[in-house]
């Protein structure tokens, strides 16, 4: 969904995954191993986000609250649906300008700039650590995220390759008859009922589907 603000994705070709071994960055292990490379990071992913302004796909989808209850359901850490005008949205996998306690998930605080750094502590006295949802930690917001999608009369999927766990599992549970459609230049591999693929990167798409669903109405 980020992708044409600029945003690199671990998925891409290109992507981070290239330069950085999941296990260095992304698991509480790597935190305990070496915390000032897991910092260093996610201060220069959170630096490049600053640079970065919502696309046509974000845009596009909080326009769509003029016509529908929208809730958004995104793996993506950065904020661009919010600076979109979105207001209903639920980050799976954490929220890149937050940070968390280290011995407290229920303490997350905002981010003053871009740079956390260490001697920045929770009300605790634990080091803040980047509020991400690491690789082999629990994704608290996942029953929010269930109940979200079992009540969706419209599904929209967009900008996934539908391959990462828990979060792919979330169409299964979309209502039988419920339309799906599924965004993305590149058709996923999972098979998806009642689905209309529109095969497109996230501006382009969502476009379509917004002119789709309004004349519907």
């Amino acid at each position: 969904m980020s992708q044409e603000s600029g945003i690199r994705t671990f998925r891409d070709m290109d992507g981070l995954w290239e330069e950085f071994d999941v296990m260095d960055v992304a698991t509480p292990e790597a935190w305990a191993r070496n915390p000032q490379l897991v910092m260093k990071f996610y201060n220069d992913r959170r630096k490049q986000l600053y640079d970065c302004v919502p696309n046509a796909g974000h845009i596009g989808v909080a326009e769509l609250e003029k016509y529908f209850e929208v809730n958004i359901v995104t793996q993506n850490i950065d904020d661009l649906h919010e600076r979109a005008g979105s207001s209903k949205v639920l980050h799976l996998h954490g929220e890149l300008k937050k940070s968390r306690s280290s011995v407290d998930e229920s303490l997350i605080y905002d981010i003053d700039g871009w740079e956390l750094k260490f001697g920045e502590l929770c009300a605790r006295g634990s080091q803040l650590r980047p509020f991400i949802v690491w690789f082999g930690e629990a994704v608290p917001a996942m029953d929010e995220a269930t109940t979200i999608v079992e009540r969706a009369d419209i599904l929209a999927v967009i900008g996934t390759s539908l391959n990462v766990y828990p979060a792919a599992g979330l169409v299964n549970y979309a209502k039988k008859g419920t339309p799906i459609f599924v965004i993305d230049p590149h058709r996923p591999e999972a098979f998806i009922r009642n689905v209309t693929y529109i095969q497109e990167k996230a501006g382009k798409g969502v476009e379509i589907l917004k002119e789709q669903l309004i004349k519907e109405l």
